[in-house]
């Protein structure tokens, strides 16, 4: 009588932990190989990727029912699985993965363009198990993109994975619903554009202008014709460049580094125009003036002013 008992007892537990075990968090290890990021398109907030994505759990949840939270176009979506059943490894491990490549949206926030940097992410998340049945943790994976993985225009710092817990505060209009939280697994993108780019295609063209606007405080101030159009074509100049870059960014409410630049150069350029003006003046209206001093107090102006104009530029950089 008591070894069955025993039998009994033993049999109970085991349906107990069972149960227990079926209605526990699953935890599935997700990893990620990015194969090409093209189409980065920063006037649309987007973007086009094709990577790998395989999962690893211990459980009966398949934790390939995903959807991608910041995914656009999801008619174009591509989605090859590995296999159609999950594969079985050692040690009661499950596994399966799939291909994809399809759209994806980012808020790019230009504020420090063109010395912007960006996190592009590649959001998904289960549409079966909130989090208290089902959880994304990283996989221990080292290699998340390919080794010669470029994306042209722009440097790629490193990629990383992440998981978090996403709740939606609302219950989807569904008065007796529980708001649901969900695991959240993110795959983050870090990049910047070249300082070549700043330096050599926008600076370089901007600097140019510059000291040919402030050659006109070189030249002998009884020359006005002369010193006035150097300035002035100078200010026509930086407009075209101004809009040269504005042309590929987005509509957006705030000034972006590179517009705080050249409205330090608009500044200089009218000091430059004004100071050639009541030079001029000057010139007209006194006979017999000094003017040697006149050229030798425009000249240490123009030092002046280049060196306020680059401290200007310095600080909005690195402020």
């Amino acid at each position: 009588m008591k070894p069955v008992f025993i039998l009994v007892l033993s049999a109970q537990l085991s349906g107990l932990c069972a149960q227990e075990a079926a209605t526990g968090q699953q935890q599935v290890f997700t990893g990620v190989y990015l194969m090409n990021l093209y189409d980065l398109n920063v006037n649309e907030y987007s973007f086009y990727a094709d990577f790998y994505i395989w999962f690893r759990w211990k459980g009966d949840r398949d934790p390939s029912g995903i959807e991608f939270v910041n995914s656009v176009e999801k008619w174009g979506f591509t989605t090859e699985m590995f296999s159609e059943e999950p594969k079985e490894l050692a040690g009661g491990w499950m596994y399966n993965g799939m291909r994809i490549e399809g759209r994806f949206y980012y808020p790019f926030a230009l504020n420090r363009f063109p010395l912007d940097k960006h996190e592009l992410v590649i959001q998904l998340e289960n549409t079966d198990y909130p989090i208290d049945s089902l959880i994304y943790l990283p996989d221990t994976s080292r290699f998340l993109m390919r080794e010669d993985f470029v994306i042209p225009g722009w440097e790629v710092e490193k990629a990383e994975t992440a998981s978090h817990t996403n709740a939606y505060s609302t219950d989807f209009g569904e008065p007796t619903g529980a708001r649901s939280a969900y695991s959240n697994f993110t795959f983050l993108i870090h990049l910047k554009r070249p300082l070549s780019y700043f330096a050599l295609k926008l600076m370089l063209p901007l600097l140019v202008v510059i000291l040919a606007s402030l050659g006109a405080l070189f030249i002998y101030p009884s020359y006005i014709d002369a010193r006035i159009s150097l300035p002035i074509g100078g200010l026509l100049s930086c407009v075209f460049l101004q809009q040269s870059y504005s042309s590929a960014l987005p509509d957006v409410g705030y000034m972006v580094l590179m517009d705080q630049i050249y409205l330090l150069s608009y500044l200089l350029i009218a000091a430059v125009i004004l100071n050639v003006m009541l030079s001029g003046n000057k010139a007209a209206t006194k006979d017999g003036m000094n003017f040697k001093g006149l050229y030798n107090n425009n000249k240490r102006l123009a030092i002046y002013l280049f060196t306020g104009y680059f401290l200007g530029i310095a600080l909005l950089i690195f402020l």
